[in-house]
């Protein structure tokens, strides 16, 4: 199969080069930078010498490339312009942006600040979480790969949304990512010693992913969802924890609904009653670890959930849809265990 990826010169880009660069299965056709074009590849990530042997692209000279399956790991803008000439030659796309994730056009411009420039594909994109859509994934052309931050917290209150058995009004999702979330510009605030040895939280008024978490979350309970979502910036490098909280309306065995809800997914991983998962535990995997509790037998339950923001939060998630799409086996090259210490 011959892949394309359209925006390789940041942090999810080289993730998918690492994921791909591997398989016997997959041939990258090329790899795109407009800042870096002509640059080699193991220049810019010495990590990936011996397995990458490409020069970065011009992103304006790929679109003849023969490609079974494209993948846009642009900017917010970027694909919604340039993806409709790949579609209409039958060329598969993965969107790791989120241009094609939110159904009504007119919020998504509410939240991104811009006209939509192919609102006639977003209602063709299907939604690339797979615990939710694997059947349509499966038939699609175009998929909108899920943010990080949003696959975190559905995979969290799926089951519980799915039972119906909590006040989807009062929903509170306390999330924390690692500083890869930001990506790989340079910024103040993300430099070592003003990130380092400090905790702090950001976009309370409303982050860019409520909507996208909302309209999942609707979609599960089949009604009209109101979330809390407060997200955070750890000092550390890669991860996403996030705590999650729903009012119980009846009583049930939740470890048991969880696991059953999860027993055939295989990257989502339903912990033992009374675990509490790390970020590490998940470190370069396309893994979600969950445990769900319900403190003091109260009316509450309390989900806890972790993964690596860059592989089951953007690359990897990606690499599992491209996976389903091209009818390959769902988990190839994605089945490595975490990286410890």
């Amino acid at each position: 199969m011959r892949i394309g990826i359209i925006g390789g010169s940041g942090y999810t880009g080289v993730e998918l080069l690492r994921l791909l660069s591997v398989r016997d299965d997959i041939e990258i056709a090329f790899i795109s930078s407009r800042a870096q074009a002509g640059t080699r590849v193991d220049a810019l990530f010495p990590s990936l010498r011996g397995h990458v042997d490409l020069l970065f692209s011009d992103p304006d000279q790929v679109t003849d490339a023969a490609c079974d399956l494209v993948f846009f790991a642009t900017p917010n803008g970027t694909a919604m312009k340039q993806a409709p000439a790949l579609l209409e030659k039958g060329t598969r796309v993965v969107d790791l942006s989120a241009d094609f994730r939110l159904k009504d056009v007119a919020v998504w411009e509410q939240w991104y600040g811009m006209e939509h420039a192919s609102p006639e594909w977003v209602e063709k994109a299907v939604y690339g979480l797979p615990e939710m859509n694997r059947d349509s994934i499966r038939d699609a052309q175009l998929v909108a790969n899920p943010g990080c931050y949003p696959t975190t917290v559905q995979l969290g209150f799926l089951p519980l949304l799915e039972a119906g058995i909590v006040d989807a009004g009062s929903l509170i999702a306390d999330a924390k990512s690692g500083i890869t979330g930001a990506g790989r510009g340079a910024s103040v605030p993300n430099l070592l010693a003003e990130a380092a040895d400090s905790f702090r939280a950001y976009g309370v008024a409303g982050h860019r992913h409520l909507p996208e978490i909302e309209q999942g979350l609707a979609t599960m309970s089949r009604a009209n969802v109101n979330l809390t979502f407060t997200p955070h910036l750890l000092p550390i490098i890669r991860g996403i924890h996030a705590t999650l909280y729903a009012r119980l309306t009846q009583k049930v065995d939740l470890q048991a609904l969880f696991e059953e809800r999860y027993k055939d997914e295989p990257f989502v991983d339903v912990m033992p009653a009374g675990s509490h998962p790390e970020t590490r535990s998940v470190r370069g995997t396309n893994m979600c670890r969950l445990a769900v509790h319900q403190p003091q037998g109260r009316d509450m339950a309390v989900v806890l959930a972790v993964e690596d923001n860059l592989v089951k939060g953007a690359a990897g998630q990606a690499v599992q849809n491209m996976n389903l799409m091209l009818g390959l086996p769902e988990t190839r090259g994605l089945q490595q265990p975490a990286l410890m210490p």
